[in-house]
């Protein structure tokens, strides 16, 4: 089963996001700043990051760029979920494996974690 680290000092959408990715069958972690973020990735591994943009103590990109100076943590995929501050997300393609305006697509973003955590099946 796949974790995934959902970063987002909104608890409400947080616990949305937990549920809709828990329905699909992943392990959801969820934590409140990039700080925090950071000491979850320290100690558990997983496979796709989830974040906010705009948090206390380390904003969503300041956290992607802090994952990008870590070998154990360059290579994990960071989907941004962002309000007004979406343009930073597309204006860095080398940090962000996707980028989702609030209010997001529900089945969407689904589709976006499925299709990084779930290669297709041989046919």
């Amino acid at each position: 089963m796949s974790t995934i680290l959902v970063v987002d000092d909104e608890y409400l959408i947080a616990d949305i996001l937990g549920f809709l990715l828990e329905d699909e069958g992943f392990e959801v972690l969820k934590v409140g700043n990039g700080e925090q973020a950071l000491e979850t990735l320290a100690r558990t591994p997983v496979e796709l990051v989830i974040t906010d943009y705009m948090m206390p103590r380390l904003n969503g990109k300041e956290l992607a760029l802090k994952m990008r100076e870590d070998p154990q943590l360059r290579a994990l995929p960071v989907i941004l979920i962002s309000g007004a501050q979406a343009h930073e997300g597309w204006d860095s393609p080398e940090l962000f494996v996707a980028v989702f305006d609030k209010p997001f697509d529900i089945p969407t973003l689904v589709a976006k974690v499925n299709e990084l955590l779930r290669p297709p099946k041989p046919s």
